[in-house]
């Protein structure tokens, strides 16, 4: 008797063991997905405030005016940084790019000067450009003003379908991974379904019978997250020491949203299918259950 008991609290044992894992390994795959989802609307931001719109200034403008036109164009609301490039600057950019001096043989400095601006996101699209470009061309101290428009509408739309693929994936992977975990809670609640139908026989109602077996499915959902978490702020940890940038586009934030996420999902979905599988045991009769 003993030994039988022995056996039965191994086999137990080791389904909740194996439960963990299947559960855990879930979790990482949603985590990532919401991880992913997060860090693209970042992504997103980034690669708009990093494109450039380039101011032109007038030859016959001065290095303060240029400066207080930078200091002006840098409190609309529309910027996020502003830099001024003398023609001096420009010159020797420019030279240092291409290897010799057009004005050794111009006898004249070709280049002008600018004003370097970056965008916010929020104003980083062609509408938002082309109103911008208006307002900044009507300065008398401005000779004209260039943005690639070809690559920011492409940015802006290939931004849009990655954003649209994450979210179709987030939920498809969602509704496997509620089918996945429930069928190896399905699986661990299947070797106890007489136990469950002989409770029932005594008089027990359907919550207390469904009470352990609810708390247990919280305790490995807990085990599975924790496990999911580190395994995800291990694999964080991996791509900093790789590309130390991505703190540029990753932040607390997300990372905090991701553990949260992981942390609802094992909790919630292994509660939810706990309670589904104990109710269909529930409802079944004695020879239902020989014959399943």
């Amino acid at each position: 008797m003993g030994k039988k008991r022995k056996t039965a609290r191994n086999r137990t044992g080791l389904q909740v063991v194996t439960l963990c894992i299947s559960t855990t390994m879930v979790l990482v795959l949603l985590g990532m997905m919401v991880f992913s989802v997060l860090t693209a609307r970042n992504l997103s931001a980034y690669v708009k405030e990093n494109l450039t719109v380039t101011v032109m200034l007038g030859d016959k403008i001065t290095d303060n005016q240029a400066k207080l036109l930078c200091r002006d164009l840098y409190r609309k609301p529309y910027t996020r940084h502003a830099s001024y490039i003398s023609k001096q600057q420009a010159q020797r950019e420019q030279c240092a790019a291409m290897g010799s001096d057009p004005s050794e043989f111009l006898g004249f400095n070709p280049f002008v000067a600018t004003l370097e601006v970056q965008m916010k996101s929020d104003y980083a699209n062609g509408d938002s450009l082309l109103w911008i470009s208006k307002e900044l061309k009507s300065l008398s101290e401005v000779t004209d003003v260039a943005y690639q428009e070809d690559l920011m509408d492409k940015v802006n739309s290939t931004l849009r379908k990655l954003s649209f693929i994450l979210l179709v994936l987030a939920v498809l992977l969602t509704c496997v991974s509620f089918s996945l975990i429930n069928n190896s809670v399905r699986l661990s609640i299947y070797s106890r379904r007489f136990l469950i139908h002989t409770m029932k026989l005594v008089g027990a109602s359907w919550g207390f019978i469904r009470r352990p077996f609810i708390k247990r499915a919280v305790g490995v959902g807990l085990v599975a997250a924790l496990l999911a978490c580190g395994a995800l702020g291990g694999g964080m940890y991996a791509l900093y020491n790789y590309e130390p940038n991505i703190i540029m586009v990753i932040t607390w934030r997300e990372l905090a949203i991701t553990a949260a996420s992981v942390f609802c999902f094992g909790i919630i979905i292994t509660s939810l299918c706990s309670w589904f599988s104990v109710n269909k045991f529930l409802k079944m009769t004695a020879g239902e259950l020989y014959k399943i």
